[in-house]
């Protein structure tokens, strides 16, 4: 197989794994959005001068947290923003996996001619393996970004209607302590305010509303901290890539008569590798979800960001860092899940490709004798 079509190769079974993992986690992948995006001040804060709201009871747990969004808004709920998401995914793991075979293939080149040199033994280094998975991730994310603040605020839409229907409730029962309005009156108004049905959210609607806030450039909220993010995959990918050839060579060695690695252990080095990465780099996944958000509406600074540099300010001000990992166990349960059955996938659709090929070039070359 030629390094183009080996490179589209890894393209097309990159985009369907991606594709099949999303679909499976992503209930989860909802409710971490909006764990992410949810602010409660540390403990010791008061509720005034612009602080943030504090909570009287800890925010439920993951499995709560799905079963109250299917019970509050249905089934649909966990998958709001799915098509986008499932488009985004396609294009990003697409994206990713095409340039990260060409510059592997460039960098595998590399480490050759330089074998012929004298210089190394052929094989491409740690560091290598680096820069070409951080450069495929920096072109991916350039590509891809105004996808995922689009899936973003898809996702957090409820939450941030609710958080505007009880500031809109506060404002009325505080008008109404102090002009002393009448029971009649504000009930009135607190009944018109719960007639109030939610506006039909959609993709078109979330693009609308981010290009009125903000414009162009707010379909690229965030690109710093997920920029910075893509050494989260370069962690994943040098993890894996080293895994995957230490466990090659050990075969070799032994002689077992095959090189070739299960989709079960592929399974299990795409978990590995997964978490390592993702430990590492969470606190800027909640920075980038929080930017990407609809930024709160009201007289409360705190829970609005300006910028990369803004948001990390007030968190570490408002929220302490425990702010910096919310929702994290459910990130590791999502991401974990996702990049293993995305890589044992994506194996199993590469092997297919390449024996498809294969006999079609059998079939080929028989034609011609």
């Amino acid at each position: 197989m030629s390094n183009n079509s080996n490179a589209v190769a890894n393209g097309l079974a990159g985009a369907g794994g991606g594709i099949i993992a999303q679909i499976i986690t992503y209930p989860l992948q909802t409710v971490n959005t909006r764990q992410q995006t949810e602010r409660v001040a540390k403990k010791g804060l008061r509720n005034s001068h612009g602080n943030l709201p504090t909570s009287k009871q800890p925010p439920p747990g993951t499995l709560r947290q799905i079963l109250q969004v299917i019970r509050t808004e249905g089934w649909g709920g966990l998958y709001s923003g799915l098509k986008p998401s499932l488009f985004g995914t396609a294009a990003s793991q697409g994206i990713y996996y095409y340039f990260y075979q060409v510059f592997k293939n460039k960098a595998v080149a590399i480490a050759a001619a330089r074998r012929d040199k004298g210089r190394g033994d052929g094989t491409v280094g740690m560091l290598s393996w680096l820069v070409v998975a951080a450069i495929a991730g920096s072109l991916n994310v350039l590509f891809t970004n105004p996808i995922w603040v689009l899936v973003t605020r898809m996702q957090t839409h409820t939450q941030a209607e609710r958080k505007i229907m009880e500031a809109r409730r506060e404002a009325i029962l505080m008008e109404g302590s102090e002009s002393g309005l009448i029971d009649s009156t504000m009930q009135e108004k607190l009944a018109e305010l719960d007639s109030e049905k939610p506006c039909p959210y959609g993709t078109l609607h979330a693009a609308r509303e981010v290009y009125n806030e903000a414009g162009i450039t707010g379909f690229w909220k965030g690109i710093v901290p997920t920029l910075i993010m893509v050494c989260n995959p370069s962690i994943q990918f040098m993890i894996y890539e080293s895994s995957l050839k230490h466990l090659r060579a050990k075969r070799a060695t032994n002689k077992q008569g095959s090189t070739n690695v299960a989709a079960w252990e592929v399974f299990l080095l795409g978990a590995i590798a997964k978490l390592g990465a993702t430990v590492s780099t969470y606190p800027l996944l909640v920075v980038k979800s929080r930017l990407q958000a609809k930024q709160e509406i009201g007289g409360n600074i705190s829970l609005r960001y300006s910028g990369t540099l803004d948001a990390i300010i007030k968190m570490i001000r408002y929220e302490g860092l425990p702010g910096f990992y919310k929702g994290m166990s459910t990130k590791i349960v999502q991401s974990v899940f996702a990049a293993s059955v995305l890589f044992m996938v994506k194996e199993e659709l590469v092997k297919a490709y390449m024996l498809l090929a294969h006999k079609s070039q059998k079939v080929i070359y028989s034609l011609k004798k």
